[in-house]
């Protein structure tokens, strides 16, 4: 289905056992409360189905593509099912190409060295900087941050037109907004990039965790993901699609694994036959426990059903925007409006507060986890705050004290892992936070509030 139709109703489904869930943190009132992990969108919780997968293997773990005994057979067994596991979960068509990598910033730099010369680069500043950033070396076109679906499609159709029609050119788009989890018109940016003639990359970081991808039906040319936001730990992620880019670049680091074979010239230099599958851009020891919990999780994700999680993730969104809509004080970002479809992924400043101090006020008074800052998509948060850059501190972090104007926003982020009171409490918190005020003291340091012990 595309990722702008609303699936049907369904009955809200429990949240998938994930490991974290009887932890409880201290608070500076006194006492402990079970933490409520409301920080999906920067590491989500592993699910306990895929710590339990590890856990089986870790005792037959071995060297991937090195070795003739029964433990490394049995690793590089494991190594490639999961790249054919990972595959199917993304409907990978035949001939694409599932290279793990180290994160979803690791594939995109990846693919950032394997453009063709002269290749035009178009993308929006609303991008992630993981898909904003890579491309610098390379003739780039930076869009203006759309308001609507439409004027995204538009956008890029004119930005595309005006590009030497005989040159190569990619687009680079997020599946998901990090900031505002509002969903973004894929299939129809694909269709325009191929219209014109250019590739489409799907950065699918949020996406992928919260609703169905599938290259084929969105007809996307490739899509980059990690494991640690799509509940699989372990330092993992993937770049998987079309083949001839990948296989015609050098590989993305040389060494063992890379190589298919090196000989020794006359004149005392090397010559390097390189592989032309997937193992070209993989080279050394592979992350095979990484890997595999990827493809576990893709696993227990598709047998979860996606209509199901979907259907509950609309549930929590409901609530937490809902609930922050009776707070006079919040203001929810976002680009496409109130009625746009999106993940749980919901940022909002709150009039009065300093984002950072209403995020620690949250954690440290009542056990709520989230994010304050501009999450690495600085342009996309300055628009929609109106916020002047010079004025920010490093990474975000602002150098406004307590209580003074917010220069970043706070974001709050769910998903198939969430029980229901999670969201409950923190709505709850907001309100009585807003209402009361902080009852502890705070105080900046390094560029952050923290407790004032």
């Amino acid at each position: 289905m595309s990722v702008l139709t609303a699936a049907p109703a369904q009955t809200v489904c429990a949240p998938l056992p994930v490991l974290g869930g009887d932890v409880t943190v201290p608070l500076v009132t006194g006492g402990e409360v079970a933490y409520a992990a409301l920080d999906y969108a920067a590491s989500a919780p592993a699910l306990q189905r895929v710590w339990d997968d590890v856990a089986a293997y870790a005792p037959y773990y071995g060297s991937v593509h090195r070795g003739a005994g029964y433990l490394s057979q049995l690793s590089t067994d494991l190594f490639e099912n999961a790249r054919k596991a990972v595959a199917a979960f993304l409907g990978c068509r035949d001939g694409d190409q599932v290279v793990f990598t180290r994160s979803t910033t690791d594939s995109l730099n990846l693919l950032a060295r394997a453009l063709p010369a002269d290749c035009q680069v178009f993308v929006f500043e609303t991008e992630h900087h993981a898909s904003l950033l890579p491309w610098q070396d390379g003739k780039v076109t930076y869009l203006d941050a759309p308001r609507s679906p439409r004027q995204a499609v538009e956008t890029l159709e004119r930005a595309l037109a005006d590009r030497d029609p005989h040159g190569p050119a990619l687009v680079c788009v997020t599946g998901a907004s990090n900031v505002t989890g509002e969903l973004w018109p894929v299939r129809e940016l694909a269709a325009a990039a191929h219209t014109h003639g250019a590739r489409i990359v799907l950065d699918a970081a949020q996406l992928a965790p919260h609703h169905p991808v599938d290259v084929r039906d969105l007809d996307v040319d490739w899509v980059a993901f990690s494991g640690h936001k799509l509940y699989a730990p372990f330092g993992c992620g993937v770049l998987a699609g079309r083949a001839d880019w990948l296989r015609e670049a050098g590989p993305y680091l040389l060494g063992g694994g890379a190589s298919r074979r090196v000989t020794r010239r006359a004149d005392g230099g090397v010559d390097v036959e390189w592989h032309e599958s997937a193992a070209r851009h993989e080279a050394g020891s592979p992350n095979v426990i990484g890997a595999y919990a990827i493809a576990s999780a893709c696993k227990a994700l598709t047998e979860a059903g996606w209509d199901d999680l979907v259907a509950r993730e609309r549930h929590l969104v409901r609530t937490v925007r809902e609930g922050l809509a009776g707070v006079p004080e919040v203001r929810i970002l976002s680009l496409f409006g109130d009625d746009a479809p999106r993940v749980g992924v919901i940022s909002f400043v709150v009039e009065g507060w300093n984002s950072s101090h209403f995020a620690a006020a949250l954690s440290a008074e009542y056990g709520i986890g989230v994010r304050d800052g501009l999450f690495c998509a600085h342009p996309l948060v300055r628009t929609l705050l109106g916020g002047d850059p010079q004025t920010q501190g490093e990474c975000g972090a602002p150098e406004a004290a307590a209580g003074e104007k917010s220069l970043n926003a706070i974001r709050v982020s769910f998903g198939a892992g969430t029980p229901d009171e999670h969201v409950r409490r923190f709505v709850d918190a907001v309100r009585e936070l807003v209402r009361d005020g902080a009852k502890w003291r705070y105080r900046t340091e390094g560029g952050r509030c923290v407790p004032a012990v």
